[in-house]
């Protein structure tokens, strides 16, 4: 009974992605240094293009004067959309 408790313990701390878009938020809060906001990230892959917001967190990741990643990310992705739609 013991090992069977052990084993479901160890199972809750992996993670479980089952779709595309789940692994694009969780590389991308990585990539940022942002655990905080996974479910940000997740819901982001899934309304938006995963290739493009992976492309904007690996650009924002190699910026080494930025503080705050997931806020300068978020702020690149808000203003390139609101540029692109006023066309």
């Amino acid at each position: 009974m013991d090992d069977y408790l052990e084993t479901l313990r160890k199972r809750a701390k992996e993670s479980k992605v089952y779709s595309y878009h789940q692994l694009v938020g969780l590389t991308i809060a990585e990539l940022l240094q942002d655990d905080k906001h996974k479910a940000l990230y997740i819901k982001l892959a899934k309304l938006h293009n995963p290739d493009k917001l992976v492309r904007l967190a690996r650009d924002v990741a190699e910026r080494k004067n930025v503080k705050n990643k997931g806020a300068y990310f978020m702020r690149l992705l808000y203003n390139e959309k609101n540029t692109n739609g006023k066309k």
